[in-house]
């Protein structure tokens, strides 16, 4: 399918989701309703095993939502439309990368954050400035906190203050950085590894974290065991992977 506002690409294992607004990528209504329809293509897919999430040009992965479309007549539909795009993304079973340079603010940082792992330029400028508007960002205040700690998600969120790469790197919220110059390159090397992955590793790895910050250890600990044996021994590619193991060969994976 053809899009006027995103570019999605699939390339073997690996999909990109590009926003294509260039200079600022602004996230309106009618992109954030395009990202939606590319992320649920995904959600029962069996080959795919990662998704980059970047966009056009080197100035900006995005500066976020469109502020017009923030009026009392817009901001609801706005609002449901734009959460969604995390709803969707929450049903994959592939790793999310964000993959940004330049300006990642407001709800451009929340779609970055939101991602299992950010790889970014030196160029990154990223940050929620929602607070000098008198406004806030629901995504970023859920999930900050839980990424860099209490502390100092409350002092970027409180303040709006936009951080560099390598003050994200330092604290956290950034996996790695790397020049402008060698950014496709070196995030071809960072993607490798994932993709020579089986899906249902992937899969079940997501689940597992993501238990482990909704539950207390005794509870999380219960429902890994019972997704251990129940779910992720029922698979073929568990089987292949340690009868690969011992054999002393590359597992063959059947993503199932």
């Amino acid at each position: 399918m053809s899009y006027e506002n995103i570019i999605f690409d699939v390339k073997e294992d690996r999909a990109f989701l590009i926003i294509n607004r260039p200079p600022m990528n602004i996230l309106n209504i009618a992109t954030m309703e395009e990202m939606n329809d590319a992320i649920t293509s995904l959600i029962d897919n069996k080959e795919i095993k990662v998704l980059i999430l970047t966009s056009s040009g080197e100035k900006a992965f995005s500066a976020g939502v469109d502020v017009t479309e923030h009026t009392e007549e817009k901001v609801e539909e706005m609002l449901r439309i734009f959460h969604d795009v995390f709803r969707n993304l929450s049903k994959l079973n592939q790793v999310t990368v964000a993959a940004v340079k330049g300006f990642t603010l407001g709800g451009g940082c929340e779609v970055a954050i939101f991602c299992d792992m950010i790889f970014a330029a030196e160029n990154l400028k990223i940050g929620q400035p929602e607070i000098k508007l008198a406004v806030i960002p629901p995504i970023a205040l859920l999930i900050m906190p839980r990424l860099i700690g209490l502390k100092k998600a409350s002092e970027l969120l409180f303040t709006g203050k936009i951080i560099d790469a390598e003050e994200a790197e330092r604290i956290g919220l950034v996996n790695k950085t790397v020049p402008l110059d060698n950014f496709d390159e070196e995030l071809t090397n960072f993607i490798q590894p994932l993709a020579e992955l089986s899906l249902i590793g992937l899969k079940f790895s997501k689940r597992g974290i993501q238990l482990g910050l909704e539950t207390s250890f005794h509870e999380g600990l219960e429902k890994i065991e019972k997704m251990y044996l129940e779910d992720l021994m029922a698979s073929e590619d568990s089987h292949e992977g340690l009868k690969a193991f011992m054999e002393k060969r590359k597992p063959t994976w059947k993503n199932q």
